[in-house]
Parts: C-alpha cells; sequence; structure tokens
C-alpha cells in the first residue's frame, strides 16, 4: 500500500492515548478524572468529515451525523433520527438513502465551476456536460438527473445498447433544429448496426445523438446505414492518447488501451469521411484517460495532447465543434486532498480552469474556433448522494482480561508466559513479543502431544493475548513501530458483525480494495474505545472490510465503540448503526448475489421546508426474489417441503402442530427480506 504524499501527524485519538499511557500505572485513576472529554471535534478529526464530507455531512451537537443535502445553501437532517423514523416504518437494514437534492447540487456545482472557468477565460463557446449512464442506471437516479440537469441542457452517454434504450426514453428532444439546443446524447461502447441505426434514426426525433467511432468497422457500418435511411450522422473519434492516467484505471490507457483509435487510425477516418464527401459529419473528439485521476498533472497534459488532435483535424476540413473531456474528475474518498488513489489534489473548480485554459490556449494558437466542451463526469456526480446504512450483530473480541498470577506447581510453558507479561516494558517490548510467539506455539505443540490439559491450552492463549495487548499499548505510544508488530493492531482488532454484504453493496471494497468513508453516525460525543475490523453476513472469508481511511495512510482497523447492553440483558444489544458514505458510483449496479444476499432497501429523501419527504420507496429483493433468480419456483420449494412434512407425520417422527409450524415458517421466509431483521 503507497504512503500519500501529506503531511505525517497523530490523529487526536493517538496524541489522547499517548497521553494516557505515559502516565504511571498509579496515577490512571486520577487521570480517567483529569482526562479530556472526548468531543464531537475529536470525532471529526479522527473520522476525517471535513475533508471528505463538506459540505453535506457533520456532527451535531448531539453527536450523530447530520446531512445537509442542499450543501451549504441551508437546511440538514439528523442522520440517526432519520433511521430510526424509517425503521419505524417497518423499512429494515441495511439501507441505501439516497438523497435527490445533493444530485440537484453536484450538477449546479460542475456547471457553475466550468460557467467561472469560461468567463474568467474568456472562452468563446460553452460548456454541456453528459452523465455517464454505466456509472448509476438505476432510473430514479436517471430521471433525477434529466430533470435536474435540463436548466444547464446537462444529457447523457450510453455505452452499450441497454443504456442506449435508458437515455432515448428518458431524454427530451429537442423541438429545434439548431444543433446547438437540447441535451447531448454521447453513444460510446461498442456498436452494432442496430445500435447505430438507433442512435441514426433518433435524430428523426430531435435526440441530439452523437456516434463516437471507437473501431474502424463502426465508421464503415455508420456510413452503410446513412446511405440507406438517408439520414446524416453526427460522428466523433476516441482518440488513444500517449498520456496515460494515473491509480488504479491508469493501465486502462495509453496506446494499448482497450477503446479508441490510433492516430494514423483517425487520419483513417477522417480519409474515408472525405472520400465519402462526409467530412463535415465528423464533430468530435473524444477521450477518456481513467476514472479517479487523483492527480493534476495528468489532466493537464490530455487535455494539452487532445487540444492539439482537435485543432489539427480541424485543420484538416473536419466540421469540428466539439471536444469531449471524457470522465476521470475524481472523489476524495479519503479527505487527505493529495494525489493518493483514493484522493485528488485539485477541486472541481481547478479542473474545470485547466480544462478551459488549456483549450483555448490550443485554439487560439492553431487559429480555430473554439469547441464546445463536453465532460463525462459520474463518479463526482453520483457519489455523494448515496449512503449506507447497516447496523452491528455482534462482536468477537480478544481474549485478554486480567490475570491471575501462574502458581510454581503449574506447567512450565505457563510460568514462562507468566514471567514474559509481567517483565514487559517500553525497553523489552519487542524482545518480550516474539518470547510470547514463541512461548504460545510451544505451548500448542505441548498439547498436541498431549503433555498439556485442554485447561492449561487455554490458559496459555489467554496469557499470550494479555502479552499482546499489553505490548500493543506500549506500540501505540512510539514514534516508530519496529516492524514486526505493525500487524499487531490488526491481530489483536475486535470483529464487529454487520448485517451487509460486502459482495452486494460494496464490491469496489473487495475486488479492488476501494476505500470508502466509514463510521459511526451515532454516538459520536464519546470516545470510541476499540479498534474493529468489519465482517459481513456471508459465509467468505473475504466478505470483510479491514483497510479503512487514514491522514498518513490507510490504516487496518477502524476506531469503534463498544456495544452496550439494551435493558441489561446479556444477549440483547442497544442499536449501534455504521454508515458507508461516497458510494453512489457503481457500488449500487455492480453488487452479486453472493450467498443469495439481495439488493437492499432503497428511499429517496428530499427536502422539503418542513423537513423531508420519502420521495420513492424501493424495497430490496426477498428470498423468493432472489431464488427466482437462479430459477428456483417458490410454489415449488414449498410444495416439496409439504411433501417431507406428510413423510414425516406418516413415519411419526414430527407432530402435527410442528409440521405447521415448520410449513408456516418457510413460507413467511420466503416473503421477508434476505437480511437479518431485528424485531
Amino acid at each position: 500500500m503507497g504512503a500519500k504524499t501529506k503531511a505525517l501527524q497523530e490523529t487526536d485519538l493517538q496524541k489522547l492515548e499517548k497521553q494516557r499511557l505515559d502516565l504511571p500505572e498509579d496515577d490512571k485513576t486520577e487521570e480517567k478524572v483529569a482526562k479530556k472529554s472526548w468531543t464531537i471535534e475529536d470525532s471529526e478529526s479522527l473520522y476525517r468529515i471535513p475533508g471528505w464530507g463538506e459540505p453535506y455531512f457533520s456532527i451535531n451537537a448531539a453527536g450523530h451525523v447530520t446531512v445537509s443535502p442542499r450543501g451549504d445553501r441551508g437546511g440538514s437532517l439528523d442522520l440517526y433520527e432519520l433511521v430510526e423514523a424509517l425503521r419505524q416504518r417497518n423499512i429494515g437494514l441495511p439501507l441505501l438513502i439516497r438523497f435527490s437534492d445533493i444530485l440537484e447540487d453536484r450538477i449546479e456545482r460542475l456547471n457553475a465551476s466550468f460557467a467561472r472557468a469560461i468567463a474568467r477565460y474568456n472562452y468563446p463557446n460553452c460548456y454541456r456536460g453528459v452523465f455517464p449512464i454505466k456509472c448509476n442506471q438505476h432510473r430514479h437516479i436517471v430521471e433525477s438527473l434529466v430533470r435536474y440537469g435540463k436548466p444547464y441542457q446537462f444529457g447523457l452517454e450510453a455505452g452499450s445498447k441497454p443504456e442506449l434504450m435508458i437515455a432515448l426514453a428518458t431524454l427530451e428532444p429537442s423541438a429545434s433544429k439548431e444543433e446547438s439546443s437540447g441535451t447531448l446524447l454521447i453513444c460510446n461502447g461498442y456498436k452494432d448496426k442496430e445500435y447505430i441505426e438507433t442512435a441514426l434514426l433518433a435524430r428523426r426525433l430531435g435526440h441530439q445523438t452523437l456516434v463516437v467511432i471507437e473501431q474502424l468497422e463502426e465508421l464503415y457500418i455508420a456510413l452503410e446505414i446513412s446511405q440507406q435511411l438517408g439520414i446524416e450522422p453526427v460522428l466523433g473519434v476516441r482518440a488513444k492518447l500517449s498520456t496515460k492516467g494515473v491509480g488504479r484505471w491508469g493501465g486502462s490507457t495509453g496506446d494499448r488501451a482497450k477503446f479508441g483509435l490510433t492516430v494514423p487510425e483517425i487520419l483513417e477516418v477522417v480519409n474515408q469521411l472525405q472520400a465519402a464527401g462526409m467530412l463535415h459529419c465528423l464533430q468530435l473528439l473524444h477521450f477518456h484517460i481513467g476514472s479517479q485521476i487523483s492527480s493534476i498533472t495528468h489532466i493537464k497534459d490530455a487535455i494539452r495532447e487532445a487540444g492539439q488532435i482537435y485543432v489539427q483535424l480541424t485543420k484538416v476540413g473536419a466540421n469540428m465543434r466539439y471536444l469531449d473531456v471524457g470522465g476521470g474528475l475524481g472523489v476524495d474518498y479519503d479527505g487527505s486532498k493529495t494525489n493518493f488513489y483514493a484522493s485528488k489534489n485539485y477541486n472541481m473548480q481547478n479542473y474545470a480552469n485547466d480544462i478551459v485554459a488549456a483549450v483555448k490556449d490550443a485554439c487560439t494558437q492553431g487559429q480555430v474556433p473554439a469547441p464546445i466542451l463536453v465532460s463525462e463526469s459520474g463518479r463526482a456526480i453520483a457519489s455523494h448522494q448515496s449512503v449506507l446504512i447497516f447496523d452491528v450483530l455482534g462482536t468477537s473480541e480478544v481474549p485478554c482480561q486480567s490475570q491471575q498470577p501462574i502458581e510454581e506447581s503449574e506447567h512450565l510453558i505457563l510460568r514462562n508466559l507468566w514471567e514474559t507479561y509481567t517483565s514487559i516494558d517500553a525497553k523489552n517490548y519487542q524482545e518480550t513479543y516474539h518470547d510470547a510467539i514463541q512461548f504460545k506455539e510451544e505451548a500448542i505443540g505441548l498439547f498436541n502431544f498431549g503433555y498439556l490439559s485442554l485447561k492449561e491450552r487455554a490458559r496459555a492463549e489467554q496469557l499470550y493475548w494479555a502479552c499482546c495487548s499489553k505490548i500493543l499499548n506500549i506500540a501505540r505510544q512510539e514514534d516508530y513501530v519496529p516492524d514486526d508488530l505493525e500487524d499487531l493492531e490488526k491481530i489483536m482488532a475486535s470483529i464487529y458483525y454487520v448485517n451487509l454484504s460486502v459482495f452486494q453493496s460494496a464490491p469496489d471494497s473487495w475486488a479492488i480494495d476501494q476505500l470508502f468513508p466509514i463510521m459511526p453516525i451515532h454516538r459520536l460525543n464519546e470516545e470510541p474505545s476499540q479498534r474493529g475490523i468489519l465482517a459481513d453476513l456471508t459465509c467468505d472469508s473475504d466478505g470483510k472490510i479491514d483497510q479503512f481511511i487514514d491522514l498518513k495512510d490507510v490504516k487496518s482497523v477502524l476506531e469503534l465503540h463498544p456495544l452496550k447492553q439494551q435493558n441489561k440483558q446479556p444477549l440483547s444489544n442497544e442499536p449501534y448503526y455504521l454508515g458507508m458514505f461516497l458510494v453512489g458510483a457503481y457500488q449500487e449496479i455492480m453488487g452479486n448475489l453472493h450467498n443469495l444476499f439481495g439488493d437492499t432497501n432503497v428511499v429517496h429523501i428530499q427536502m422539503t421546508p418542513k423537513g423531508y419527504q420519502i420521495e420513492y420507496l424501493v424495497k430490496g429483493d426477498t428470498i423468493s426474489e432472489v431464488l427466482s433468480y437462479v430459477q428456483y419456483k417458490a410454489e415449488d420449494l414449498l410444495e416439496n417441503l409439504r411433501r417431507q412434512t406428510e413423510q414425516a407425520l406418516q413415519e411419526n417422527r414430527i407432530t402435527l402442530k410442528e409440521s405447521q409450524l415448520l410449513l408456516n415458517d418457510y413460507e413467511r421466509s420466503l416473503s421477508r427480506y434476505t437480511y437479518l431483521v431485528g424485531e
């Protein structure tokens, strides 16, 4: 894991821990009284909310996360109270909450950034953005984006035939015949005859479809269909720039990228169109250097190269009118504002300024008209509007409670472990760590050969974990932790079992180690005394989250609160809610059905003068629905179980009452949520 380019400083929690551990043991009681009380500012710093959350997320005086869907224009909601109100409506967790007003705010901010840049540099043309549907294809999202984007002529980008079907039925055709009016529909991706034919025919309806040539074969298909239908296409070419992106998707760009044309191939397109008398149809240049570009330098380099290609295409006679800079506008997931892969070292205004300035310079130098600027920002538009809320079901702690002294009569290995435990201090903690490991391994070996009882082995393991706990407390206050102790924090972490499927709701966290901000949404006026990792409901060892955002790098544990017993019942805990933020891009559409955990419940929240309203409720999958995805019919399953109960009744292996209870439970479960539902 690469280190971030940022200042190396301690979090407030680490500072407090260091102050506590510097105190002598005799002063710990007094220290509890004198210790600085935990504040919501401490939680804001610990979970880095100002970095990734502004202007939408913060913490209120009650220690709850608040959401301001309209950004700095006013109005906020208490997220904890919202979740509680939704649960009272029998909407169970896990729960995806979409804030429609955030979508509107993101579109406004992007268009305002380009408007300011155009005014600043006296750019002689305009900006017309599009949203790439692949980022989030859900109907309510796309419809909201089209509605909110209408004042800005904000269009859509389709990367496949199904997405083209969505775009054509959702976008409103232009009533004007002027090409400069109406929203754009950029047609990307692999295309067959049917795709291109549909795109060209849609122009008869008033849709401003621009077919981007990504393979030479697509040009020949477009020319053939154009001749057959008598419809002139508006074409673009996607260029494979030599400039490569950075981060996880950097390898998908450059000369050997999956999509696009090399410069010789672009010239071949020009020659073919010229020979057909249709060079005027080539009007757009498109490029894409990858998703989540963390460094503004790479964006500048790409714009500089693309600007020159645009100028040269204009000079050879193409009727160039649009320059599409693709996606890549990043999201600051960890709030560090660096070129770390989960961050970005620029803001939206920097992005717009650099694009506008570079394109104007290229066109002025080349003495060609400046193009309409197009961007396909999906992640930066959609990420912030979705928050995934899930509850903690239970925890598994390392057994490191206080130890009773070992008697002289007890086994030597136990006496060795006890001596190691009592001798640990700041001078020898690294050495004693290795001693503890050695004695534990010897204890297991003795047990395996029958020289140690089960009770003695349990005692040995408890002493080992007690040693680790004591060593970890010392290591936390050191400026430098030896390499062989780096994993100790993770080894000692509690496991928090959460009502969630990582594979369904956060697939990028599993597949590409994408970082998302995760934190409790309440109790933030209390110090989180536990360190833990999150384990989901799936029967898969990969079904966990053990990487979390941090200031200096990626941390392997998350600071959490201990669960509280409800009504003093040992097996009943008060609800403890965690939120995963910035998950509105890709996560909602790329999830899978591992262990048959289906889609979660989804609510769309919209602000009103009186607070909020539930704009839409999309119920999550039931068990019968996910079973149908794998070709099971609920009625057939129920009938098979009924036959089994009848057979058991005849053989007196089950009572009639028990059989009815089983069948009722089975039938009821088929119609229930695939996740665990608290009573």
